[in-house]
This record gives structure tokens, sequence and C-alpha cells, in this order.
């Protein structure tokens, strides 16, 4: 399998923070160096997608601070995301980053490997991000995320202001969406009303750069 489709639906959703964990670098207001995919490519197409599910924001971040955005594929509702198309390989170092992993590592190789063979999800470990889940395919091609699984069994934690500017920024990136979209979208995810009212929230991320020039670089 050449050619997988990788689904953001946090902080990755937008394109300048994603090229992190695909050629290293620190993402604008995130505490972590990453060192990137052992193949740097862009994604070879990039593409907004709507996948049934739905988020929940939780723990704590050493990136951000704060909860992290988890994909929770038994739950109602619908998750706007950004899909990738990526080798299996870039996939398999995105989300070994994603758990403090090596690229290029045992457990990188592993995920790539047995990308082929999961159908509906496969956990490979406790970890916040060590449950591969496949949402289906696009142009003929698997679509798959990373989560932790089950995500409804989380504690909700309230996400920080650096955090929810990249996730709005790919949000308007992705799929064209207007702030007062974005708000009302992110204030439904459980912990976002933990640490935000609907005002709060429009304030950060109006003072933020949503113009399409993130800049930085999950």
């Amino acid at each position: 399998m050449e050619r997988v489709w990788y689904v953001a639906y946090g902080s990755n959703l937008a394109l300048d923070r994603f090229r992190c964990y695909l050629a290293g670098g620190r993402p604008q207001g995130g505490a972590r160096v990453y060192a990137g995919c052992r193949d740097h490519s862009d994604p070879r197409r990039i593409a907004g997608v709507h996948v049934p599910g739905g988020l929940v924001f939780a723990g704590e971040s050493r990136v951000w601070g704060g909860g992290s955005a988890f994909y929770d594929h038994a739950a109602a509702g619908c998750v706007a995301g950004r899909a990738y198309l990526l080798t299996a390989d870039q996939l398999g170092d995105v989300a070994a980053q994603e758990m403090r992993r090596e690229p290029g590592g045992e457990f990188a190789r592993e995920l790539a490997a047995l990308l082929p063979d999961v159908n509906v999800l496969h956990t490979m470990g406790p970890g916040r991000y060590e449950t591969v889940v496949r949402l289906g395919e696009r142009d003929g091609l698997p679509m798959f995320t990373v989560t932790h699984d089950p995500a409804a069994g989380l504690e909700a934690t309230a996400p920080t202001a650096p955090y929810l500017r990249w996730i709005a920024a790919g949000l308007i990136e992705a799929h064209g969406w207007e702030v007062w979209q974005v708000v009302d979208y992110l204030h439904a995810v459980p912990g976002v009303q933990l640490g935000w009212t609907p005002g709060a929230l429009l304030s950060a991320l109006n003072g933020s750069r949503l113009d399409g020039d993130a800049g930085g670089g999950g």
C-alpha cells in the first residue's frame, strides 16, 4: 500500500503546523521541536473531509498545555477533518511522533506494515495516540486517523488558546469557515466549555492570525 490518507482533526488541520511532523520544527506557540518524518515531502494531495464521530479535549498536552483533541469513533455526530495523502511510512512516523517515539523506529514500522489489515480499528498500546482507526475510503484509498480508545472514557480538560488557534486556522483553511462557525463547532466539543465561553473563544480566535498566514510550523 503506497499511499494512504491521514485524517487530521486537531491542530494538524493547519498545514503549517502539520509540516512540523513531516519536515521537523517547532510550531508557533508550541513547546516541542519535532524530528520530522524520514520522508519530508509534503502531502501529495490535501482535502477537507467530514467523518462520522465526535471529539473530546482531554488530558494535558506537553506541547500546548491544557487538553488535547481526541477522535471518538463511537460518538454520534460529525467531525470536520482534513485528509493528507501520505505514504504509509510517513503516517507511521507521524503517529510515532505523536507518542514521542522515534520516526522510523519499531513502532513506526509496525504501524505502517499493519495498515492494510486495519478494517475498523487497531490498538497498538495504551498511549494517547496509539489506536489507529480506519475511516473508509477516498478516491479508492483508505483513510486513517490516530486517537485513544475509548476516547469517551477520557476526562475532559479545557484546551489552551494557542492550540485552539491552530485548530481554527486549519478549519478555515480546509473548509472555508467563518470564525463564528469555528466557535460554534469548537464550543460544542466536551472540554471546551470547562474553560471557554463563546464570547471568550471568539475573542481569542479573532486575536490570532486566521487569515491563512498562521506562521510557525500539535
